[in-house]
């Protein structure tokens, strides 16, 4: 399995002595929501011996409804993100959908994301690459995990080396997800690989028009992939996420982070030693 490490941003380093924990709210709801989020997690982080970037999405392109929320508008998100990094000097990621976002967004934020849904998208993953962020791919739920490889060398062939991927399910039927724990290993061969806690028990359009999940397993499924020895954590976090803008019923209570982290960091120390 590849063993490189790399610099993320500020100093934090992926395949180092601490994991990762990449976590924000599902959207750009308000200044309020995120700069409260991201003091929380940083706070939480410092205690339980996580790295922590900050993520939300400054344009939820990929929404099932149409009347679904999507932006603030792309310079009002993109500025509250950027806050995060002048003001908190947090890092921060955020995804990009369209090939042409890739140099603007590379402004306001220290990683770009490549969504699932997406991650066949030559000149979108190649357009990422080339801004010289770290860049991370998350694999779509109907892809094979030893197919992210050529995803990987998709990103590598622009002379970027820090490219890491993500893990959030398989497709099981048409309204569920599954994980199979035997693609974080698999896709360790390619790259770094982080687990996404949160999006992993989402249900795609499973509330007429929006999509469900249960949050409820998700802390059960993030101590699994703790065990297996994934590099870090993705997980959506809210601090009422019955009222979130997106992606509520999956997104994981503010409040209770805490206690998960101090589990998945004993978990992960044990792995990694």
């Amino acid at each position: 399995m590849t063993k490189e490490s790399f610099e993320i941003a500020n100093g934090i380093q992926i395949r180092s002595s601490e994991p990762i924990l990449i976590a924000g709210p599902c959207s750009v709801e308000s200044e309020d929501i995120v700069m409260l989020v991201a003091n929380k997690v940083s706070q939480i982080c410092n205690n339980t011996g996580f790295k922590y970037i900050f993520k939300s999405s400054f344009d939820k392109a990929n929404r099932t409804s149409l009347e679904s929320f999507r932006s603030l508008g792309y310079e009002t998100a993109l500025n509250i993100l950027n806050l995060v990094r002048s003001d908190l000097k947090i890092p921060v990621l955020t995804d990009i959908h369209e090939s042409h976002q890739a140099a603007f967004v590379s402004n306001y934020v220290d990683i770009l994301q490549i969504p699932a849904m997406l991650c066949r998208q030559t000149d979108l993953i190649l357009a990422a690459a080339e801004t010289g962020l770290p860049v991370n791919i998350k694999r779509s739920t109907s892809l094979s995990p030893e197919d992210m490889q050529y995803a990987v060398l998709k990103a590598k062939s622009t002379g970027n080396n820090r490219i890491f991927l993500t893990e959030r399910g398989t497709t099981f039927g048409y309204g569920d997800l599954i994980v199979d724990f035997r693609s974080l290993v698999t896709m360790k061969r390619y790259s770094p690989v982080v687990y996404d806690v949160t999006h992993s028990v989402q249900r795609p359009g499973g509330m007429s028009g929006a999509s469900g999940g249960d949050r409820h397993m998700a802390s059960h499924l993030a101590r699994a992939a703790a065990a297996v020895g994934v590099d870090g954590f993705f997980l959506e976090t809210h601090p009422d996420p019955d009222s979130a803008l997106s992606d509520g019923s999956v997104m994981f209570k503010l409040d209770e982070l805490e206690s998960l982290l101090v589990d998945l960091r004993k978990i992960w120390g044990l792995v990694h030693g």
